[in-house]
C-alpha cells in the first residue's frame, strides 16, 4: 500500500476528510443557494442580430429607426391554386377580400394585390406593428395566419412570408426545444456514464453536480447577457458544460477508481486522485476558457456574446467538478462503484486493450503514423467543394410557412421583390441616388419614399431597390456591393444602403473576418498553454500541428456527409469558426489528459515506454469522454435550426476520430518516432534505457507510481 500524501492538511485531503467533506457540502449548498436567489430571475438574451454593430447595414437599420412607424414591418401575404394552375377572377376576389381580415389582426390595412406575370400567384403587403420581445411578434403573426386559415378560399393556398414571419417560425420551432435539448442530453451523459461506469448508482453522483452546474450557469449568463447587452445561443452553452463537466468528472473517476486499488482508505486515494488530476483539468479548462475568451474579439454579435458566456459556463462546471464531486464521492465511499467495486492489491486490467494497442502503435510507429495521417487526409479532403453562407430559406430544418412563401415568391415574381434594398440618404440628394442605383446593371427598379426623418438635424430620405437576382445568392450579394459603390459616389448624399441582403453581405464579411483573426490567437493561447504544461518546444508544437490536421478534417469530412446525407449545400456562417474553436480546444483537452500522463511515465521509464503505459491508463477515459461530448453535441441535431445541426455533426464527428484515431494513433506514433527530444530542452532521466523492452501487456495497464 502507498502511504497518504505528505501533508495530511494539505487541500485535498481536508476537502475529502470525513469532517472536510461535510463542510464542503455546506458550503457549497449555501454558494447554491445565494447565486441562485441573486440571478434566479435572470432571462436567457433575445437579440439575434447578423451583421456587426458597425456594419453598413446596421447604421442603415439605425437611421430607419428614426422614421415614423419604425415598428411597422411588413408580411408577405402570397396566394396560389394548390393545383399549380392560373389564378381565376374568383381565386382573385377570393384572396382580395382576405383584406379586412388581416387588416383587423394588424390594425393596419393590407396594399393592394399584385398578380405575377405568369399569372399563377398573387401577393399583397400587409403592415404589421412589431415590438422588442419575439414571443409578442411570433403571437401577432400567428394571428394573422390563424385568422386566414378560418375563411374558407377552396383551391387556394396562402402563406403568409416577410421578415416578421421567419422571425415567428423561427421563435415557435424554439417554444419548448432548450428544455428538448436539456432532456436528450441528460439522456445521452446518463446512458453513457452507466455504461462507462456499470454501476446502477455512480452515474448519478457527476450527472448531478454536472446539472446543478448548467442551470446555474444558464442563470449567471443570463445576467451577464442583460448586463452587458451579450447575445448568445443558449443551447450551445448547455452543451460546453454538459460535455466538458463530464469529461473532467471522467478524468477524476478514473483516476479516483485507479488509486482506490492502491490505498485501503477511500479517502486517501480520492485525494490522491485530485492532486494528480487538478493540473491536467485545469489546463484543459483554462486552455478552453481562453480560447472562447478570444471570441471577445468578433464583431458578430452571436459569435461575441457565445465566448464570454460558455467561458463563464465552463469555469462554474469545472468549479463544480472539482470542488463538489469530491466531497460528494467521499460521503459515499467506495461503495458507489457496486458491483465492480475496486478493493486494494487488485491488479488493474481496465487498460489491457489500450495497453495492446498502444504497443504495437510504438513498436511499428512509421505504418501507424502514415496509415493515421492518411485517415485524416481523406477526411480533409472533404473541405474541396465546401462554400459558406445559407440563404434564409435553407436555414431551417423540415421547412417553414415563411421559408415556403418566400421560395413561391421568388418562383412567380422578380425574385429580389422579397426582399429589396432600403437605402436611406440626405433628402436633398435622395432622387440622384436613386437614379445611381438605377443604373447599376442587375436593378430592376429604384423608387423613392415619400417617408422623411430629421437625424441629427437633417432630413433623411428612403429609397427601395429592388434587384433581379434571387436573395441570397452569389449574384444578390455582388449586386449589394455594386450598388453600394455606386451610390457612395453621389456627393454630399451620405448614403447607406441597408436591408436583408445587405446585412447578409456584411454579415459574411465579419464572419470571415472573425475567422482569420481568432483562429490565429486560438492556436497561439493553446501553444502556450501546452508549453507551459510540458516545458518543452518540440512536443507543443507537434501536438499542435496534429490538432489542426484534425480539426480540419473533421470540418471537411463533416461538410461532405452535410452535403450527401443532409442536403446541407453550404455550411452556415459561424459553423466554421465556432467548429474550429471547439475542435481545437476540445482536442488540446485530450492531448493534455494524454501527455500530461505520458510526462510523468517518461520521467519515470522513458518517452516509448511512457507513451504506452499512458495511453494504457488514459485510454479509456479519453474515449469515453469524446464519446460523451460527441453525443452532447449530437443533441443539437434536435434542434430546428441547420446551423445547430452541422455544428453537432461536425464537432461530434471530429471528437470521435480524435480520440479513436488521433490520440490512440497519431501521436503515439509520433511520440515513438521522436523519441527524448520531444520534450526538448527537458530530457526525461528514466530508470530504463530508451531502447530497453516495451513493458509486458501484462503490466502496460498498470500505471506508474507518479
Amino acid at each position: 500500500m502507498h502511504p497518504e500524501p505528505s501533508s495530511a492538511r494539505s487541500f485535498p485531503a481536508r476537502l475529502t476528510s470525513r469532517r472536510g467533506a461535510w463542510i464542503a457540502l455546506a458550503l457549497a449548498v449555501l454558494v447554491f443557494v445565494g447565486l441562485f436567489g441573486l440571478f434566479g430571475r435572470a432571462e436567457a438574451p433575445g437579440g439575434n442580430d447578423a451583421a456587426p454593430a458597425s456594419s453598413e447595414s446596421a447604421q442603415a437599420q439605425a437611421v430607419l429607426d428614426e422614421f415614423p412607424g419604425h415598428d411597422v414591418q411588413s408580411l408577405s401575404v402570397v396566394a396560389v391554386r394548390t393545383d399549380g394552375g392560373v389564378l381565376t377572377a374568383a381565386d382573385k376576389a377570393a384572396f382580395a377580400d382576405l383584406a379586412p381580415i388581416i387588416d383587423a389582426q394588424t390594425g393596419h390595412e393590407p396594399g393592394r394585390v399584385t398578380v405575377s406575370d405568369d399569372g399563377e400567384a398573387a401577393v399583397m403587403q400587409a403592415p404589421l406593428t412589431v415590438s422588442d420581445d419575439s414571443g409578442t411578434n411570433a403571437e401577432r403573426v400567428d394571428a394573422v395566419r390563424d385568422a386566414i386559415a378560418g375563411v374558407d378560399a377552396a383551391g387556394l393556398d396562402v402563406l403568409v412570408t416577410g421578415g416578421p414571419a421567419f422571425g415567428a417560425d423561427i421563435t415557435n420551432a424554439f417554444a419548448g426545444a432548450d428544455i428538448t435539448l436539456l432532456l436528450v442530453t441528460i439522456a445521452i451523459v446518463a446512458l453513457l456514464l452507466v455504461i462507462t461506469y456499470r454501476s446502477p448508482v455512480l452515474w448519478l453522483l457527476p450527472l448531478t453536480v454536472i446539472g446543478i452546474a448548467d442551470q446555474l450557469a444558464a442563470k449567471v449568463t443570463a445576467a451577464l447577457s442583460t448586463a452587458w447587452n451579450l447575445q448568445f445561443d443558449t443551447g450551445v452553452v448547455s452543451v460546453l458544460v454538459f460535455g466538458a463537466g463530464t469529461n473532467y468528472a471522467l478524468l477524476l473517476i478514473s483516476r479516483y477508481r485507479e488509486e482506490l486499488a492502491r490505498h485501503d482508505d477511500h479517502r486517501t486515494a480520492l485525494a490522491v486522485a485530485w492532486r494528480k488530476t487538478v493540473p491536467a483539468i485545469v489546463a484543459s479548462n483554462l486552455t478552453v476558457v481562453l480560447a472562447l475568451a478570444t471570441l471577445v474579439f468578433a464583431v458578430i454579435p452571436g459569435t461575441h456574446g457565445l465566448g464570454i458566456a460558455a467561458a463563464v459556463g465552463l469555469l462554474i462546471a469545472a468549479a463544480c467538478v472539482l470542488l463538489v464531486l469530491p466531497p460528494v464521492l467521499a460521503v459515499c465511499g467506495r461503495r458507489v462503484f457496486w458491483p465492480f467495486t475496486p478493493r486494494p492489491r487488485e491488479h488493474a486490467a481496465q487498460g489491457r486493450v489500450w495497453g495492446g494497442i498502444a504497443n504495437r502503435v510504438v513498436k511499428r510507429p512509421t505504418p501507424a503514423l502514415v496509415g493515421g495521417l492518411v485517415v485524416v487526409g481523406v477526411m480533409a479532403a472533404g473541405l474541396f467543394g465546401t462554400t459558406v453562407g445559407l440563404t434564409q430559406v435553407e436555414k431551417f430544418r423540415g421547412g417553414s410557412e415563411s421559408a415556403t412563401g418566400l421560395t413561391t415568391v421568388a418562383a412567380h415574381f422578380p425574385a429580389g421583390e422579397a426582399q429589396p434594398m432600403i437605402i436611406v440618404a440626405d433628402a436633398d440628394h435622395a432622387q440622384a441616388v436613386a437614379d445611381a442605383a438605377q443604373d447599376v446593371p442587375g436593378v430592376t427598379r429604384a423608387m423613392t419614399s415619400h417617408d422623411t426623418a430629421t437625424v441629427d438635424g437633417t432630413p433623411i430620405a428612403k429609397i427601395v431597390v429592388v434587384g433581379e437576382p434571387e436573395p441570397g445568392s452569389d449574384a444578390s450579394l455582388d449586386l449589394v456591393r455594386d450598388v453600394r459603390t455606386a451610390v457612395h459616389e453621389v456627393p454630399g448624399a451620405d448614403a447607406l444602403v441597408g436591408g436583408a441582403v445587405a446585412t447578409d453581405v456584411d454579415a459574411r464579411d465579419g464572419a470571415w473576418r472573425d475567422l482569420l483573426l481568432i483562429a490565429p490567437l486560438v492556436l497561439a493561447i493553446s501553444l502556450v498553454v501546452l508549453v507551459v504544461l510540458l516545458r518543452s518546444l518540440v512536443a507543443p508544437i507537434l501536438l499542435l500541428l496534429v490538432n489542426l490536421a484534425s480539426a480540419a478534417a473533421a470540418i471537411g469530412a463533416g461538410a461532405w456527409l452535410g452535403r450527401t446525407l443532409f442536403g446541407w449545400q453550404s455550411l452556415d456562417l459561424p459553423v466554421p469558426l465556432l467548429a474550429f474553436i471547439f475542435l481545437v480546444a476540445l482536442g488540446i483537452d485530450y492531448t493534455i489528459f494524454l501527455v500530461h500522463r505520458a510526462k510523468t511515465e517518461a520521467d519515470e521509464h522513458g518517452t516509448r515506454r511512457g507513451m504506452a503505459r499512458a495511453v494504457a491508463s488514459t485510454g479509456g477515459v479519453i474515449t469515453s469522454a469524446g464519446i460523451v461530448l460527441a453525443g452532447v453535441f449530437a443533441a443539437l441535431g434536435v434542434l430546428p435550426l441547420v446551423t445547430l445541426g452541422q455544428l453537432g455533426l461536425i464537432v461530434g464527428l471530429g471528437v470521435i476520430v480524435d480520440t479513436l484515431v488521433v490520440r490512440t494513433i497519431v501521436v503515439p506514433a509520433l511520440f515513438a518516432l521522436t523519441g527524448d527530444r520531444i520534450w526538448w530542452p527537458h530530457r526525461p532521466a528514466p530508470r530504463y534505457r530508451q531502447d530497453d523492452a516495451l513493458p509486458d501487456p501484462e503490466l502496460v495497464g498498470v500505471s506508474a507510481d507518479d
